[in-house]
């Protein structure tokens, strides 16, 4: 039985009548530009607060769809924050998998949101406990649960997670909110819980732990009994995670101890473990540039990819990894150079305009120019059907441009 508030008694019991529910599929797909005319006609069938609420409901739907896909976010139901701080769905698969994987059977989801965690769980076949002491956050979370039919599996609890005991679950999964009044917050310890109490609630689950922070996190915070994953989806870090127990033994395989730091990207998964490689040797750019995933920079897994790519850095504070060969790999992108030179945005302007270059992408690593204010002045107008690839970075210490083409 779940310990909450009924649903009927629910900030969203509106929405979730009869009325309410036809009024969200009848305003699904309305236009921002036409909402305030939708808005008055409707005003004159429903009450002026339900219209309003349904329209609220319908945009934050729709920014779900990023997230959640159409399917889901078209059920679901959201708040403002919940949209902002959820899991993409696709990382929340992932780790539930993790956990299913080391044997987990149940977890309690602290501060479970609106529920996107929970649901991935639940859909891996585990049982949750979901906790948030937000009312609205854990109406949605609890409306969530019942409309993807997961009731069963999912129990929601509108509670501070410091005073939930999650005895009877062999794991604990806790996502600390990160943004305050002022918006995002970088010190762990001011995330809500603090990181401090999350570690520990982790180090007393029976059987394993999961933490999702932020990517930011300085590694030398990353405790010494955990294992520190930065995942990607579609090339766009997401998120980091910390390990704890069998989340974090059973990722290394069979009989060995897991490795302390990982980078993944999704789709895939595709995993990039640690080995405690020194720095990459810096080496004139040659042939190829290569620009790994984020996931990879921010889990200083480059010189893995260097050696993978029999490659060096350009810069010894540079992550761009050169080499004379192509060798296809999915943690970086590869770029065929053709051109090195010093940065003189003039220089710039009329080789472009040589070219007959109509598309110029700008990317930097290393320097202070805006890539919008070089392609602006570099490329004011398109002089032909050919594209380029500009980087603005370092070579040496010393500012370079080098132009190039992905290698297809």
């Amino acid at each position: 039985m779940n310990d909450r508030t009924p649903l009927s008694a629910s900030p969203l019991a509106p929405l979730l009548t009869p009325e309410g529910r036809a009024l969200l599929d009848e305003v699904r797909d309305t236009d921002p530009a036409r909402e305030l005319a939708v808005a008055t006609r409707l005003r004159r069938e429903h009450p002026a607060e339900l219209v309003s609420a349904a329209l609220g409901q319908a945009r934050l739907r729709q920014r779900a769809v990023a997230k959640f896909g159409a399917q889901d976010a078209a059920r679901m139901f959201f708040t403002p924050n919940g949209v902002e701080q959820s899991t993409r769905a696709s990382v929340a698969a992932y780790r539930a998998r993790r956990l299913k994987e080391s044997g987990v059977t149940s977890v309690a989801d602290l501060c479970c949101g609106i529920g996107g965690d929970a649901i991935a769980l639940a859909r891996a076949g585990i049982r949750v406990l979901a906790v948030d002491r937000d009312p609205l956050t854990a109406a949605a979370a609890r409306a969530n649960a019942d409309e993807l039919g997961l009731t069963g599996l999912i129990e929601v609890r509108e509670a501070d997670v410091t005073e939930v005991d999650p005895a009877g679950h062999d794991a604990v999964f806790v996502d600390p909110a990160r943004r305050g009044g002022r918006g995002r917050v970088f010190d762990p310890e001011a995330y809500s819980p603090p990181l401090s109490w999350a570690i520990e609630a982790a180090r007393r689950a029976p059987r394993a732990a999961a933490l999702k922070i932020a990517p930011g996190i300085p590694h030398e915070a990353v405790p010494a009994d955990a294992e520190a994953e930065w995942i990607s989806d579609g090339g766009e870090v997401k998120e980091a995670v910390l390990w704890f127990g069998d989340g974090r033994t059973a990722a290394a395989g069979s009989g060995g101890a897991a490795p302390a730091i990982r980078a993944t990207l999704l789709p895939g998964p595709r995993t990039l473990l640690s080995r405690g490689l020194p720095d990459p040797e810096v080496r004139p750019p040659g042939r190829y540039l290569y620009e790994p995933d984020g996931a990879v920079i921010r889990a200083h897994l480059v010189a893995e990819v260097a050696e993978q790519l029999d490659g060096g850095l350009i810069d010894p504070t540079i992550a761009y990894v050169t080499a004379d060969e192509h060798r296809p790999t999915p943690y970086a992108t590869a770029y065929e150079i053709t051109d090195r030179l010093p940065f003189n945005v003039k220089r710039l302007k009329a080789l472009l305009r040589e070219r007959r270059i109509g598309t110029l992408t700008v990317k930097k690593r290393g320097s202070a120019v805006e890539p919008e204010e070089l392609r602006r002045k570099a490329l004011p107008k398109p002089h032909g059907p050919e594209s380029v690839t500009v980087f603005l970075t370092r070579v040496a210490g010393a500012p370079t441009m080098l132009l190039g083409h992905p290698v297809r």
